[in-house]
């Protein structure tokens, strides 16, 4: 139980790099599409633009937690272990697919992994609409 405690733990902190890398490139990038004025669409299509790298940035983690099911055995096909992770990440937790009795904490981990990971996101999305008023409410003056 311990070993899959420290596994999930090593799981986690994988995701918090993808994350955090992930968020860092989409700042680098960001910062000369948000120097310019911001129309009505011009906005909307930067939170589409940012809301898919956020997706494909959590598909990612869920990746690295399904591979790591399925390689070790604990989930028998790649698909129903992308499927799990999927749930299990997202906090859904459908619970027609189960983890082996030694992975079960792992599976909370993953879990809390999720919230986190989707907080930081929602954090992300709130600073760019902040920043984003600032420089409206910057022009009106």
């Amino acid at each position: 139980m311990i070993g899959r405690l420290l596994t999930a733990c090593l799981l986690m902190a994988i995701c918090v790099t993808v994350h955090a890398a992930g968020l860092a490139a989409a700042l680098e990038n960001l910062r000369s599409f948000v120097a310019r004025p911001m129309s009505f669409w011009r906005s909307t299509w930067l939170f589409v633009i940012v809301a898919i790298w956020i997706v494909l940035l959590h598909l990612v983690e869920i990746s690295v937690w399904a591979l790591a099911y399925f390689f070790d055995g604990a989930i028998g096909d790649v698909q129903t272990a992308f499927y799990f992770s999927a749930v299990t990440y997202t906090t859904t937790g459908y619970g027609d697919v189960l983890l082996p009795t030694d992975w079960r904490l792992a599976g909370g981990v993953e879990a809390l992994t999720g919230i986190l990971m989707c907080g930081w996101s929602t954090g992300f999305f709130f600073a760019i609409v902040i920043r984003l008023h600032e420089q409206r409410a910057a022009a009106k003056t």
